[in-house]
């Protein structure tokens, strides 16, 4: 078993908002295999398919980004899935929109969604998915920039980033290992 996990924020307050691009881009992958979000535990959205027959569960924490941990880590115990069967996505300030980047392990990079993740799973070595969502412009703090959507000059930019994102996760769950993907996907 497989979990691939976005990070975000619930409500449609963020449902559009570039900390929410972890959740943007789950909800592609459920599209893509038809997988529907009908399972709620330990204070997450799941939806199951099968690639072959390798069950992957995606998820949504619906913590708030900066609990997601509270929400990851026991439904990895719970489900006994290991650091390298899980594969998380989320926003990343210090990539240009339209740009990801994948790593099997790492600092949070003031990152409170993936803080919370290294806290409550004792590890920073877990494979991730970095989606672009560029720097805050002018005087806007962080917080603002996180939390408003993209502009929509940037839609396009962020439409393709979040399908290679998606083309990632799911390459990677079809028996291909992280170091491959990451191989097939980095700097592309």
């Amino acid at each position: 078993m497989k979990m691939i996990v976005g990070l975000g924020n619930p409500g449609t307050k963020y449902q559009e908002t570039k900390h929410n691009i972890g959740f943007i881009t789950i909800d592609e992958i459920a599209h893509r295999v038809g997988a529907t979000f009908n399972k709620s535990q330990f204070e997450a959205d799941i939806a199951e398919f099968f690639i072959g027959t390798e069950k992957i569960m995606l998820v949504k924490p619906l913590t708030f980004m900066n609990e997601s941990g509270r929400s990851v880590g026991p439904l990895m115990t719970y489900y006994g899935i290991s650091e390298e069967e899980l594969i998380v996505i989320y926003d990343d300030l210090d990539l240009d929109i339209g740009k990801i980047r994948l790593r099997e392990k790492g600092g949070a990079g003031g990152h409170n969604g993936i803080k919370s993740l290294i806290a409550h799973l004792d590890t920073n070595v877990f494979p991730r998915i970095k989606v672009g969502i560029g720097r805050p412009l002018g005087n806007t703090t962080v917080v603002h920039h996180v939390l408003s959507g993209f502009p929509k000059d940037k839609h396009e930019e962020i439409l393709i980033a979040v399908k290679k994102a998606a083309d990632a996760a799911i390459y990677s769950c079809e028996g291909h290992s992280f170091i491959d993907t990451m191989n097939q996907f980095n700097g592309k």
